[in-house]
């Protein structure tokens, strides 16, 4: 008898979204859908309002990632008025955005994916989080966590004017210089952070990579999608979360693009399709052949997995070493296995630290030039990485610098048609013969986990909760099941 399945709402990320499971007459998974019933209304929301407003506007599409929010847009306005920031005011960006990534790295791998490691896919729901990591892993880990995402959100704070959505962001430059005062704490903050991401990576190293069923199931083929991947890259094609170029490489590694962001639009295209508000973006040189992987297909994949992807190393040494590990452990490259962004998203966290420690001993960073006059009104476009891999502002202006128009390509929405994919492979090789329950349900989950997606970005919700649920039908279309998790 076939019944349908649906999970919603999906847990530990931040939106809205249920995952529809169709199976057989024999149990098993005939198809998978996600879908994301959230409204996208951020393009027209900001049509009409005053440039300059938007690296503020943006950065409450999300309380996630505000930081990335805010400087695509204030990058976009930096072309859009025809001005170059001051070298020490990219810096200040750049800084915070390390910080950020701090943050953000840590919630996810201690609070939202880590935990199906450190306590187990299938172990109950209520140990599958923070708590449970610190029932595990010992309550001074657990304070640690508290305190370095604490100091990645003070490094935001201090320069941004606020932890979660900043205010420094300006065309031309940033608001704000930093006191010597300030760079020492920030300095010691720094300093501890390094150590914890080193450590994060031994704690992984022990926990996962000792564990010979972990690494089965990272490198398992219901965990594995082989797509092209893209991020931006500096001058010497090492991962830069900042700035640079976007640069995609092919399913077998090689170079396919590398180009500025103000091309995106020749290279990038957006499918539509009528069960989800999330579009799907994909690459115009190869085109759009639905949700299948392989190199005749133009999805892509962002984030960490798909950033290291496209790059050849990381710009700091410890990062770098981590890297070259990585892939050396898993076969090498292009790693296709969607479990190893947690792996990806740990070496980042060393990366930003390293770099934030780089940034804060600049002999300039507290200068007093952090902003450039701007120019007149025009057109402009941004990119940077957010944590979920790359995002892009695209603004035009009228004569009085007010937003004719606004489009955002944010990670999520790169990353959904893969997301989709990696959720119905894992969903097949993990149902089989109807049998169900939370631990397989959670497995399923664990797909789209490892993209750290974020939903209200994508699709720019407007409700504030993010509900999950599964329905399961019979033969005949009949609801049979409905499980629902959080929500009303």
């Amino acid at each position: 008898m076939k019944k349908t399945i649906t999970i919603n709402p999906i847990t530990r990320l931040e939106g809205h979204g249920k995952i529809v499971i169709f199976l057989n007459d024999d149990g098993n998974v005939e198809n998978v859908y996600l879908q994301i019933p959230e409204l996208r209304g951020f393009e027209r929301f900001a049509q009409g309002r005053r440039a300059e407003d938007m690296p503020q506007i943006t950065s409450r599409i999300c309380g996630v990632c505000p930081v990335a929010h805010h400087f695509a847009s204030a990058k976009a306005l930096d072309r859009a008025f025809n001005v170059d920031p001051p070298l020490v005011a990219k810096k200040l960006r750049e800084l915070m955005y390390s910080g950020y990534f701090i943050y953000d790295h840590i919630l996810h791998f201690y609070y939202l994916g880590g935990p199906d490691f450190v306590v187990g896919p299938d172990a109950p729901a209520a140990k599958r989080n923070i708590l449970g990591v610190i029932e595990k892993a010992g309550i001074e880990i657990g304070k640690e966590v508290i305190k370095h995402r604490a100091y990645g959100q003070k490094i935001t704070a201090i320069l941004g004017g606020k932890a979660t959505h900043p205010v420094c962001g300006l065309p031309g430059g940033v608001s704000k210089a930093l006191s010597a005062e300030e760079v020492d704490e920030i300095k010691t903050m720094v300093d501890s952070c390094v150590d914890f991401a080193q450590f994060s990576l031994k704690l992984f190293d022990d926990i996962v990579l000792q564990n010979e069923d972990y690494v089965n199931l990272i490198v398992s083929d219901p965990y594995t999608l082989k797509t092209y991947n893209m991020g931006l890259v500096d001058e010497n094609n090492l991962v830069n979360f900042y700035d640079g170029l976007i640069r995609v490489t092919d399913t077998v590694g090689k170079e396919f693009l590398k180009f500025d962001v103000n091309d995106y639009f020749e290279h990038i295209d957006e499918h539509v399709e009528e069960w989800s508000y999330i579009k799907f973006p994909y690459l115009k040189k190869i085109g759009w052949n639905g949700f299948v992987d392989g190199q005749d297909n133009g999805v892509f994949r962002v984030g960490p997995l798909g950033r290291l992807n496209a790059a050849d190393g990381m710009a700091t040494p410890l990062a770098n070493d981590e890297y070259k590990r990585m892939y050396k452990t898993l076969g090498g490259k292009p790693i296709n296995s969607t479990l190893a962004f947690h792996w990806a998203r740990l070496i980042e966290l060393l990366y930003a630290t390293e770099r934030a420690k780089e940034l804060i001993h600049e002999p300039d960073i507290t200068s007093k030039e952090i902003r450039n006059p701007v120019g007149k009104p025009g057109e402009g476009i941004g990119v940077t990485e957010a944590a979920r891999g790359t995002l892009i502002h695209h603004y035009k202006l009228d004569e009085k610098g007010l937003i004719e128009k606004a489009n955002l390509i944010v990670a999520t929405t790169n990353n959904s048609a893969a997301i989709s994919m990696s959720i119905r492979e894992a969903a097949k090789g993990v149902i089989r013969n109807g049998e169900i329950n939370d631990g397989i349900l959670n497995m399923v989950e664990m797909a789209f986990r490892a993209y750290d997606p974020c939903f209200a970005c994508a699709t720019h919700s407007l409700p504030g909760k993010m509900p999950l649920e599964v329905q399961v039908y019979s033969h005949d279309a009949k609801l049979i099941k409905t499980i629902k998790r959080g929500g009303e």
